[in-house]
């Protein structure tokens, strides 16, 4: 059986990596420039072929995907006379790999069925360089009879494939991943940097934590930086996270609910922001701490 033709919107890190990731298992890919030409040229030099809308990427395609930032950016690539679904014919599946709001995304999915093809929700799990190995969790929701025709190129992409259900559910689990994650990293952040108040070593504080019920993947990450000085475990930036742990509460808000958690990790990521430090990875927020600390501050 041959592969489906690819086109794909949104040549970040994790983009790009799936871009790399698709090109090495055979797939014909379209895309189509947003920032970085550096990104761009290197994938059409490997035989991607670019175009100038997104309308022209669903037009080459039996699948779209697009792996953007926020909701806004992803409705801003589907609507319009330049948008993914003025390009759909029927048949044609459509998947967003974001982090995107549940109900953005249903109201998505209705206008790509009006348009006779099918709206699927597949955020990611993991780093830019498990894509490149293929080895991302993956998240789909949706109609199953469309998940079941792109299964195998989500398995090309994926060491962990979810279906969990109607479409919107992988965003809403996604948010929830995400609002722990955040909870764990800053808490950690907070552990070095406590430790470093207190004049305790960080290794010492680390060898006790992971030595329990404590010890995580994201415990890891974070150590990897405050300890190592790698801040590359967890290539995700600040900026990100604090749109997450937003997107989380305004999930939360819609099911008429406050979330208590999620509130020490949105101030410490909105104050960082303000610090200039949102374009820096997550496990840098140890050092936001530290200056925190060293400040004296006590909001």
């Amino acid at each position: 059986m041959s592969k489906p033709k690819i086109g794909f919107i949104g040549i970040g890190l994790m983009g790009a990596a799936m871009c790399n990731r698709l090109l090495d298992q055979g797939y014909e890919l379209t895309i189509v420039a947003n920032r970085s030409r550096e990104r761009v040229d290197a994938l059409v030099g490997r035989g991607a072929g670019e175009v100038k809308s997104a309308r022209e990427v669903a037009e080459a395609s039996d699948v779209v995907m697009l792996c953007v930032d926020t909701s806004v950016s992803v409705e801003s690539r589907m609507y319009g006379p330049e948008g993914v679904i003025a390009g759909l014919t029927p048949g044609k599946i459509v998947i967003d790999f974001g982090t995107s709001l549940p109900a953005s995304t249903k109201t998505i999915g209705a206008a790509v069925a009006e348009a006779g093809s099918t709206y699927l929700d597949c955020p990611i799990g993991r780093t830019p360089s498990h894509a490149l190995e293929g080895k991302l969790n993956l998240m789909c929701s949706g109609d199953a009879a469309a998940y079941a025709r792109v299964e195998a190129v989500l398995n090309d992409l994926g060491e962990n494939v979810f279906h969990l259900g109607a479409l919107g559910t992988g965003h809403t689990i996604k948010l929830i991943n995400n609002f722990f994650a955040q909870a764990v990293a800053n808490g950690m952040s907070e552990a070095f940097a406590m430790a470093d108040k207190a004049g305790v070593d960080r290794q010492k504080v680390y060898d006790v934590m992971a030595a329990g019920p404590l010890h995580s993947g994201m415990m890891d990450f974070v150590k990897a930086y405050a300890i190592d000085n790698d801040p590359n475990k967890l290539a995700f930036s600040i900026r990100n996270a604090r749109k997450d742990v937003g997107y989380y509460t305004d999930m939360a808000e819609s099911l008429g609910v406050e979330s208590i958690m999620a509130a020490g990790a949105k101030k410490a990521l909105d104050l960082s922001i303000e610090a200039g430090r949102g374009d820096e990875f997550v496990p840098l927020q140890v050092d936001f701490f530290v200056d925190h600390f060293k400040a004296g501050n006590k909001d």
